[in-house]
């Protein structure tokens, strides 16, 4: 397992780690040892949760061991006092790691990252009874009702006791050894099941002496939960994976609705409570429920409801808003305050469990309406003081009652306490002296508003490049459809019919262009629903329609509004992926529903994604109104202070990253590609784009023509197999350890990535420290500049090799340059097994290319012999005419024919250059291992190798060779890819050049430094000298 040296702690990593991967591990390390907060947002697909755990871990390793056995037995075991003493000696000094993530499927994905390290600290899985409970009875309740019952259950005194409560010391006396092992709430229940510890307790007794806990949010950012964790807060590291929305999490957990239907069911509980206690009393003289009590709690909730209703609202787009501490003047008049809240909550509790009682008698299972009340005065009256009532905005808003519930046609009356100010939840862990609150997602951006939000302080920030190269993406701005009119969401022009037909006839060409799976995601349900409606509908004579224009290309599935038939629709979706007799399907979604939130869709489940608009929130929405004046009227507080969040920057934030968020949906790990399209002119804006993830914005192109779209795109979906091939696999909750050790099918030199431009402060210092990490140098440690993004893939082992036989477009510019070589037309890609061909062989000859001396640099060009046709759709369905465009090359020279006829369908023709195949080469594992062998001798004079001057070709290969030996194996993909860079003008020239001398530096590489010369071109030859002259210092 490769060893990293990172600010001086050792990182076991289970693979060769990627630049970035190590840049990102370097980021949480120095979070650690600073003992301050983090921002770090890396693409999906890059390793982000493996590099946490294994950063985290690593650090936590090095101030002392893993708890083990022992320590558990120690805490187990009373009569021992040396081993207690010795166990809290040892732990008192030692941080806890709290790893928590949005829901329980996502942290189960962590565990199995975990597993795939080498690191085994004592671990714990934390859930609720709903969850681990096993007991027959208890498992089937729900709520207050079921905490109530367990309670019961396993108090000593009782003559019915929990078995399983009751054998939770014994076996864990007997097993000091669980949690060694990575294990799962599955595993728990699993463990109680078959030896009867209750896996509940069993979890709350692990947890004390756990060197990582693994939980849901809600055990950090709710108050409730978190005052159940017994543990030593002083320098605890807090993660929060998948933190994209904790903001909005955050501010929702302190916030309320209390709309009439639900306030008018608990009313309708509390009338039950009483009749159920009174004839309790009546029939078995049980005297525990008092029935007035539950008369009080129902007259004050008869009390609230009239007062709700009294409210004065004078329009129901405004409805009433007062600030926050009002809701204590409003509660003040039902006599509720903090000396007697608290006893309405008891009488609450004690009314939840008698209706559960009541419905387990009736074998009826219900929902406890009267416990949201519970949750309400606690959220109210979480503080001796209101001063976090300054942070709420109080607000009624009237609108008419749906028939769900119970009261159709009658006006329905929501009173909502909304919190502002999301760093509530968050703002006590400063206090319990938390060492590091370490926040991490694949789509944080825009970051300046998530930090400002949650009022934290956060010195160490990341937007890390992803691990894939520029070939595998393709990024643009669709300003314009295919007969010029503007793409524009915004409310003044996406309810003009023309907009939504430019839209459907533009949805219609990449259904057609994009392979396999389509998403397409719209601002709102309202447009999904006007645009859909209009293109079913909308035909003329001898016509189809728009709609069935698009299932003639992919069968379409539409995200539906109820979550309980969404399971369905994902189910249709990979159906028709998996059916070989269509040609793909399109999954037309929303921004923020849930296939943008959580979903994978890698590979041929996700080819392209399509954005059509801004994702606005309704700015007539009150909570979105109110948000905005509340930040506005911070911002005037504290301007003098600080850069604050206007409203106006979070509405615009928070559409963004609704945006990031759907398009991250595609490329999902190191080998797939796809497309991202933008179809509304404003992502044009340099501010737009300033707010999409930083690894996407370097390959966003805005197109002026609808017909430049259509080419690029459809000469890189051509291309497509140039990048690894992969298999359909089914959509599933989002994986992010994604960086698994697949054997690569071939080296990286056969699938060369050009270079992603490096930024214009990156330098070969930051690149070297890189380099010095994955030599094991313990000195050498991740620059702060990030690197440009490189695809070192893991070193060769000795093993089969399988080709993916895929048209390179990266090849192709070799290929252009290569005599004699034929044009084959497009295939789709085949798997060939390769044996007994040299590997080093075919790469020598294919990196002299590169490095050929620039004397030796003329080629013929290669003529395209087969030209594919292509077609762009355009439908005028408010226009007779037909046009005929031709469109030939890059050039796109457009030559408007005569209309045909008053048919509403036109056509567009494309010729797109098709370029050659690559050969086919074999090669067995002996000449791979004999390769890597080669690779590895890096200590050879350059005397054992002649260089024939007559011949500059093999003057080129020579010098190659001589570069194999003196570089490591990643040092030479390093400088490969500089040469492709250098070739294809994606890094300025002396970006490269500088790099190259780092790379150079040395005095056993001084002969390269001197050779490389020859081949650079002799303007050059002055620049080249000035960064030997500043580099003589290494030499």
């Amino acid at each position: 397992m490769p060893a990293y040296n990172i600010r001086g702690i050792n990182v076991d990593f289970p693979f060769e780690a990627y630049d970035c991967q190590l840049v990102y591990m370097e980021k949480v390390i120095q979070s650690l040892q600073e003992r301050c907060n983090a921002l770090l947002e890396s693409p999906t697909g890059t390793g982000k949760t493996l590099c946490l755990l294994c950063a985290t871990l690593a650090w936590r390793k090095s101030l002392g061991g893993f708890s083990t056995g022992t320590s558990v037995r120690s805490s187990q075991n009373e009569g021992s006092e040396s081993d207690v003493s010795l166990s809290q000696s040892v732990r008192s000094n030692l941080p806890t790691i709290i790893y928590t993530s949005r829901t329980h499927s996502q942290i189960r994905q962590v565990i199995q990252e975990l597993k795939r390290t080498s690191y085994r600290p004592k671990m714990v899985v934390l859930g609720s009874r709903e969850q681990l409970c096993i007991h027959d009875e208890v498992s089937l309740l729900r709520g207050k009702a079921q905490t109530n019952a367990c309670h019961l259950l396993c108090r000593k005194r009782e003559k019915r006791n929990c078995v399983h409560y009751s054998r939770v010391a014994d076996y864990m006396k007997k097993n000091p050894h669980l949690g060694d092992e990575p294990i799962d709430i599955e595993d728990l229940v699993n463990v109680g099941r078959r030896f009867g510890p209750c896996p509940y307790y069993v979890s709350r007794e692990l947890h004390k002496t756990a060197d990582i806990l693994f939980a849901p949010y809600n055990y950090l950012i709710d108050r409730g939960y978190r005052k159940f964790l017994s543990l030593d807060w002083n320098n605890s590291i807090l993660i929060f994976d998948e933190a994209h929305n904790l903001e909005s999490l955050c501010a929702d957990a302190a916030s309320f609705d209390l709309p009439s239907w639900l306030l008018n069911a608990c009313i309708s509980e509390a009338k039950n409570c009483i009749e159920l206690s009174t004839a309790r009393r009546e029939e078995a003289n049980d005297k525990s429920r008092n029935p007035d009590s539950f008369a009080i709690l129902r007259a004050l909730l008869l009390k609230l409801e009239k007062q709700i209703a009294e409210v004065p609202i004078q329009t129901k787009e405004l409805g009433f808003t007062r600030p926050g501490p009002y809701i204590y003047e409003l509660l003040a008049d039902l006599n509720i305050t903090h000396e007697t809240a608290s006893k309405l909550i008891n009488i609450i509790d004690d009314a939840a469990v008698l209706l559960e009682e009541d419905s387990q008698h009736k074998a009826a299972r219900t929902v406890c309406r009267l416990e949201s009340i519970r949750d309400i005065l606690n959220i109210i009256f979480r503080d001796k003081g209101n001063a976090h009532a300054n942070f709420y905005r109080v607000h009624v808003q009237e609108v008419e009652a749906s028939a769900a519930d119970g009261l159709k046609g009658k006006v329905s009356r929501t009173l909502s306490w909304w919190c502002f100010n999301p760093g509530i939840a968050l703002e006590a862990f400063p206090r319990l002296g938390v060492g590091s609150v370490i926040l991490t997602s694949g789509t944080l951006s825009p970051m300046a508003s998530f930090a400002q939000e949650l009022k934290l302080e956060f010195p160490v920030r990341l937007e890390n490049p992803h691990v894939i190269n520029p070939s595998q993406i393709w990024a643009g701005v669709v300003p314009t459809g295919p007969s010029g009119y503007s793409f524009n969401s915004s409310y003044r022009t996406r309810e003009c019919i023309e907009y939504k037909q430019e839209l459907g006839n533009a949805i219609v060409n990449f259904a057609r262009i994009v392979p396999d799976g389509l998403l397409v995601f719209f601002p709102s349900y309202y447009i999904l629903d006007q645009c859909i409606g209009c293109w079913k509908n909308m035909s003329h004579a001898n016509s189809t329609t728009i709609w069935e224009r698009i299932c003639k290309h992919k069968k379409p599935v539409v995200e539906p509004r109820q979550s309980s038939l969404f399971a369905t629709s994902i189910e249709d979706y990979m159906a028709t992926l998996k059916d070989t007799s269509a040609s793909g399907a399109v999954f037309f979604a929303v921004c923020r529903g849930k296939v943008s939130e959580g979903l994978d869709f890698a590979d041929h489940a996700g080819r392209a994604v399509i954005v059509t608009g801004m994702p606005f929130a309704t700015t007539t929405d009150p909570k979105v109104r109110l948000k905005r004046e509340y930040l506005d009227q911070e911002g005037r507080s504290q301007s003098k202070v600080c850069k604050v969040l206007t409203g106006e920057d979070w509405y615009n934030q928070q559409a963004l990253r609704a945006v990031n968020q759907a398009v991250g949906r595609v490329i999902r790990h190191r080998h797939d590609y796809g497309a991202i399209i933008f179809c509304d002119e404003r992502f044009a804006q340099p501010y737009r784009q300033s707010q999409i993830s930083l690894w996407i914005q370097p390959h966003v192109k805005c197109y002026s023509k609808f017909g430049d779209v259509v080419f690029t795109l459809t000469r890189f979906f051509r291309d497509g197999g140039a990048r690894v091939s992969t298999d359909l696999r089914p959509v599933q909750t989002e994986n992010r350890g994604e960086i698994e050790e697949t054997q690569l099918e071939q080296p990286l030199e056969k699938f060369l990535p050009q270079m992603t431009p490096m930024r214009q402060d990156s330098s070969v210092k930051a690149l070297s420290s890189i380099l010095d990490i994955k030599r094991g140098n313990a000195s050498g440690q991740v620059g702060e500049v990030l690197p440009a993004n490189r695809s070192s893939l893991t070193p060769f082992k000795n093993q089969s090799f399988v080709l993916k036989h895929l048209n390179d477009p990266i090849g192709n510019v070799k290929k252009l340059l290569m005599p004699g070589r034929k044009n084959m037309q497009y295939q789709d890609p085949e798997i060939i097994d390769l044996t007994g061909y040299s590997l080093l062989d075919e790469q020598l000859s294919k990196d002299e290319e590169l490095i050929a001396p620039c004397s030796a640099r003329k080629r013929k060009l290669l003529s395209t012999e087969n030209v594919a046709m292509q077609k762009i759709e355009v439908s005028h369905e408010h226009s007779s005419d037909r046009k005929t465009f031709e469109i030939n090359g890059p050039s796109f020279c457009i030559n408007p024919a005569k209309p045909e006829s008053s048919q509403t369908s036109g056509t567009i023709i494309a010729q797109n250059a098709q370029v050659g195949s690559p050969l086919l080469h074999k090669e067995d594992g002996t000449s791979q291992k004999r390769e890597v062998d080669f690779l590895r001798q890096k200590n050879k004079g350059f005397d054992s190798i002649p260089v024939l001057s007559g011949n500059e070709e093999t003057r080129g290969s020579n010098f190659l060779i001589q570069v194999k030996e003196k570089l490591t194996a990643e040092e030479y993909k390093n400088f490969v890819e500089f040469m492709k860079a250098l070739k294809s003008k994606t890094m300025k020239i002396s970006q490269v050049l500088q790099s190259i001398v780092g790379l150079f530096s040395g005095p056993e590489r001084l002969p390269l430094l001197k050779r490389f010369k020859d081949y650079i071109p002799a303007k050059y030859h002055s620049l080249y000298e000035q960064y030997l002259e500043t580099n003589d210092g290494t030499l």
